[in-house]
């Protein structure tokens, strides 16, 4: 008898975190020298607080999907587990007065932003994308239902 994910999902979640750490890091990189010259030195440790807390909402948000809890549901459950991550954790980091307060949520929300990429690429795939006109199907049942 086997417990959790199966290997095939936990390969792909595996996979997924580490891109989103690979984004994390890049995007920390490419905001290190901007941050310095607008906010200053120390500035910097609120952009590493900020891509960390990116990362641990999407690395959370994206456990739903992983493990396969209902496709629509899961979407929605990631979505806001994603969200309630990342606003619990940008307050308690900004409330606590060891980052500047500017930078760090700033960066919270660049850092959300640019992982919501990965994030629907990763639900998308291990929940399946929607067939093509599946859209135009919907909307004739639609109209038929209306008559």
């Amino acid at each position: 008898m086997t417990t959790g994910a199966p290997p095939r999902t936990a390969g792909g979640y595996l996979r997924f975190l580490l891109q989103v750490i690979a984004l994390a890091i890049a995007l920390g990189l490419l905001g290190a020298l901007p941050t310095r010259r607008l906010a200053g030195e120390g500035a910097l440790p609120a952009l590493v607080a900020g891509c960390a807390i990116g990362v641990l909402a999407s690395a959370l948000g994206a456990a739903p999907v992983a493990l396969r809890l209902g496709g629509a549901q899961a979407a929605l459950a990631s979505m806001a587990l994603r969200f309630a991550v990342a606003l619990g954790l940008g307050l308690a980091a900004a409330l606590s007065g060891l980052f500047a307060r500017g930078p760090l949520l700033v960066w919270v929300a660049i850092s959300y932003m640019a992982l919501l990429v990965a994030d629907t690429r990763y639900a998308l795939s291990a929940l399946g994308r929607p067939a093509q006109g599946s859209a135009e199907k919907m909307e004739k049942t639609e109209n038929v239902e209306k008559r």
